[in-house]
């Protein structure tokens, strides 16, 4: 079988997603930054973020079904499209001085949703140009994709918003348009040939949720997926916030989510070789207790910067499991409901991970950093129990042949 690197469609759809996620992380600091010049208030810059949260969340359910009736290619050209428009107008704006905050936000929240839909999108298509056999490497290549830019999006950010303030919306609505083409350059169809009449939207959405709930592997991967993401965001806050209360630096603080960041980025190079020396199940187990005892030790090193080193190993194995069950399930879900399964499965896991911080920082408050560590920990050795005695993905593994022909 061919590398994937050699696989041209699999590496245009790469690529053009990549200049996508570098983008929503080069726009996530400077559109803050230009709503601090221009009102000068730190409430309202953080209204950004939380726009952009609720965007993608509220967006998830209608884009799988979106992508499940329409042309795949269509709706990340069009996104794409929306988002060099929309960015190309705020870059007018700044440059003649009428940037104000209802633009700003709009502009976030259109950034955000186009993002939810050409993500799903993305997701949806793989299956269609990747092997089978492949699924998992070209998961752990975007979670690779997805860490660096984490990483590399928010200070390339401010870099341009210090050059001028037009500079990082001029260049999003530039790797926006190269993003299109790269998709419009794919030759294979993004999605199986459609013979029944689209559904109504809740029929659409119903039968997905029914074909995630009705899976033993699938129901398992999202009570494994959700509270690892779920205790990972709370530990991280809590840490956080223990670092504030003993007078760290701020850009000492910044370090840990740094960290973190950097764990999942290696931990991505790692897993396709993870994943073919461990079977599913054994990394799902692996994983689980793993990060639950690295969280637990976490509740020891609170006063420290150290405290992020643990947590960045957690996250280190997080890419190996990731491209295992992610690879999986789009190996077993039938074409027509990739898009629904997947938004399914995230809204399940981004749900838990939203309100992880404000659930960390009432635990930290009432008993300290240290409880709400353990606290944490102690959901992911649920996430554990479920994957050592459960059967859901053992089972599932062991008829994984004759499901992944069913279309």
């Amino acid at each position: 079988m061919a590398s994937l690197w050699r696989n041209r469609e699999f590496n245009l759809l790469w690529t053009s997603q990549s200049l996508a996620d570098l983008g929503d992380g080069v726009a996530s600091l400077a559109l803050a930054l230009l709503v601090l010049v221009e009102t000068g208030s730190p409430v309202q810059a953080g209204m950004v973020g939380t726009i952009t949260q609720v965007a993608r969340l509220a967006l998830r359910l209608p884009a799988g079904v979106l992508v499940d009736r329409l042309d795949r290619r269509h709706v990340m050209v069009c996104c794409g499209m929306l988002r060099l428009a929309v960015f190309a107008v705020l870059s007018v704006a700044v440059l003649s001085g009428r940037a104000g905050l209802v633009l700003i936000l709009v502009v976030a929240a259109v950034d955000a949703a186009g993002g939810a839909l050409s993500g799903t999108a993305e997701d949806a298509s793989i299956r269609s140009i990747v092997p089978i056999a492949q699924l998992p490497t070209a998961v752990a290549r975007n979670e690779a994709r997805s860490y660096g830019a984490s990483l590399a999006g928010p200070p390339l950010g401010g870099l341009l918003f210090g050059v001028a303030h037009a500079v990082p919306f001029l260049a999003n609505a530039i790797s926006s348009l190269v993003s299109v083409v790269l998709v419009l350059f794919i030759r294979k169809p993004l999605q199986a040939q459609r013979e029944e009449e689209p559904q109504a939207y809740g029929a659409a959405l119903a039968e997905g949720v029914r074909f995630v709930l009705s899976h033993p592997f699938l129901r398992a991967l999202m009570f494994i997926a959700a509270p690892l993401n779920f205790a990972i965001g709370g530990v991280l806050f809590a840490v956080i916030v223990a670092l504030q209360r003993n007078g760290t630096p701020p850009a000492v603080i910044g370090l840990a989510e740094t960290i973190v960041a950097v764990g999942g980025l290696l931990g991505a190079f790692v897993a396709p070789a993870l994943q073919r020396r461990l079977g599913l199940a054994a990394l799902a187990r692996l994983i689980c207790w793993t990060a639950a005892a690295l969280l637990a030790s976490v509740a020891l090193l609170t006063s420290s910067i150290a405290a992020a080193v643990p947590l960045g190993l957690a996250v280190f194995l997080g890419p190996a499991c990731n491209a295992a069950l992610f690879g999986f399930q789009a190996a077993i879900t039938p074409d027509r409901l990739q898009g629904r399964v997947s938004s399914v499965i995230m809204v399940a896991a981004t749900s838990m991970a939203a309100v992880a911080p404000v659930l960390a920082g009432a635990i930290v408050a009432t008993w300290g950093p240290a409880t709400a560590i353990l606290f944490f920990a102690a959901v992911v050795v649920g996430s554990a129990l479920l994957a050592t005695f459960g059967s859901g993905i053992r089972h599932a593994v062991d008829r994984a042949p004759a499901e992944a022909a069913v279309e």
